[in-house]
């Protein structure tokens, strides 16, 4: 059996002394595809935060790809598309081909230096995100979905085993927004990626993601959406109504 992709123990976290996360524990498995979901102020931001390292955990154990957080370091691996990166500086003077070689880059010790293998990865991740024809033009002049294709592709250009995004469609309307679950989708399925995905969209992540996660600082609910679905103790929890919505999932 494959070893997982992320395992959590009794995980906590919190900021100037508030509890954020309290004794979360679950593992993800190679394939999986995670809604974390959960209402405002619920910890959805602060388990990424803490599973990418960029905040330190108040107690608990995290393993990435079968090695201790503190020992792990390919990084490259794990691509993440961050909160917010919407709505950066439309005048930011890079191409799209300049802004999806970053992803490359980023891993790299110094001096970093741009090769042949990583020129065939950025054209091989741009022709599958259908963006070559745009290659040339500036990140700013693109539409708000064109944009978000162009940051998920920097975070896809190591072929990473685990992506992380966090509520990246917020600023998307109905459509792209759509259109974007359906491409995280396609990923997940033809690249076998392993995804975590934070959104407030439960009524439409059902119809994608493997599994839910209920995050209100404690887990309420992990595990596939069949299981949620026919769960009496999440009828209890959310209501028939809200249960239904979450499960109405075609």
């Amino acid at each position: 059996m494959s070893r997982p992709v992320l395992e959590i123990k009794n995980l906590c976290a919190g900021y100037h002394g508030s509890e954020a996360l309290k004794d979360v524990s679950f593992s993800v498995n190679p394939g999986d595809y995670i809604g974390i979901c959960g209402p405002n102020g619920s910890g959805k931001s602060t388990l990424i935060k803490v599973i990418l390292g960029l905040l330190a955990p108040s107690c608990g154990e995290i393993s990435l790809l079968g090695t201790p957080q503190s020992d792990f370091t390919d990084w490259r691996r794990i691509g993440y598309l961050p909160q917010g990166l919407q709505y950066f500086n439309p005048n930011f003077p890079a191409t799209v081909n300049e802004v999806v070689r970053l992803g490359r880059l980023a891993g790299k010790g110094f001096p970093k230096r741009f090769n042949r293998d990583d020129a065939l990865a950025v054209e091989r991740t741009m022709e599958w995100m259908g963006i070559s024809h745009i290659k040339g033009c500036m990140i700013g002049e693109l539409s708000g979905g064109l944009r978000q294709r162009v940051l998920l592709a920097r975070a896809l250009v190591n072929d990473p085993l685990l992506l992380v995004l966090d509520e990246p469609t917020t600023a998307l309307d109905p459509e792209t927004r759509e259109s974007f679950y359906e491409l995280i989708f396609q990923m997940n399925r033809e690249k076998k990626a392993t995804v975590l995905l934070v959104t407030h969209d439960t009524a439409t992540i059902g119809k994608y993601a493997s599994h839910l996660l209920y995050l209100d600082k404690q887990i309420v609910f992990y595990g596939s959406f069949d299981d949620f679905c026919s769960s009496e103790e999440m009828t209890g929890f959310f209501g028939a109504h809200g249960q239904h919505l979450v499960c109405h999932r075609h």
